[in-house]
């Protein structure tokens, strides 16, 4: 018995040193991803948003742009109807102040303050930075996609009472980019981002990043303020 309990003291004390490796690991990774992320002046990136729920039998995917100046904390999201049509479905703009989201089928701009933090589902602009607070990590090894190779590190959050109980992260190792986010919530729901074009230190002017009133005529603004 004391050979077993021995042995088995040996073997978890094995997997504890294999787990502070792999999440030394993943810290160094995502250090690397936020170092890169945060010296661009801007960025603008087209994606993918997959929303996949086996259970309720819902597939739906959209396109999308985002714009973001991250030393400012200044961001445009613009999600698209569909995954092929470029009509404009939702806004979410926030020049590190104020944020306002624009539902184009409602008519209607909702005014906020902008959040200091968030799960990334309702705010693509997140993605890049998620798990920089309230988030544990884990690098989980390479993940091969279309051939190419990904690192790929799974993120747990603190707080077990968040809806959202895992996100899994692929980063271009040669690029030291974040190339897809996949977040799994306890409802079921998976939401995929896909990055399908990066451009660093793109030329953006910083009104792109407030409500444009005269560009929008007979909507409602709602202020939640």
């Amino acid at each position: 018995m004391k050979k077993l309990f021995l042995y088995s003291i040996l073997a978890l004390s094995t997997c504890s040193t294999a787990f502070a490796q792999k999440d030394t690991q993943a810290k160094t990774i995502l250090s690397q991803v936020s170092q890169k992320y945060k010296s661009y002046d801007a960025i603008k990136t087209d994606f993918s948003f997959t929303l996949d729920n086996p259970q309720a039998g819902v597939k739906e995917t959209q396109t999308g742009t985002l714009i973001s100046k991250a030393k400012a904390g200044k961001y445009k999201v613009t999600l698209y109807t569909s995954a092929t049509a470029k009509d404009v479905d939702k806004e979410i703009i926030s020049d590190g102040k104020t944020q306002w989201t624009y539902l184009k089928k409602d008519k209607e701009v909702q005014v906020g303050d902008a959040p200091k933090g968030g799960d990334g589902v309702n705010n693509p602009s997140q993605i890049f930075t998620i798990y920089e607070h309230g988030y544990k990590y884990l690098y989980t090894g390479e993940q091969k996609v279309a051939g190419k190779a990904y690192q790929a590190i799974d993120l747990t959050p603190e707080n077990d009472k968040q809806n959202i109980f895992k996100v899994r992260l692929l980063i271009d190792k040669e690029k030291k980019q974040i190339y897809s986010a996949q977040l799994f919530d306890k409802n079921g729901n998976k939401y995929s981002y896909t990055v399908r074009s990066f451009t660093p230190n793109a030329p953006i002017a910083d009104n792109a990043f407030a409500w444009d009133a005269k560009a929008h005529p007979g909507v409602e603004v709602v202020d939640l303020r």
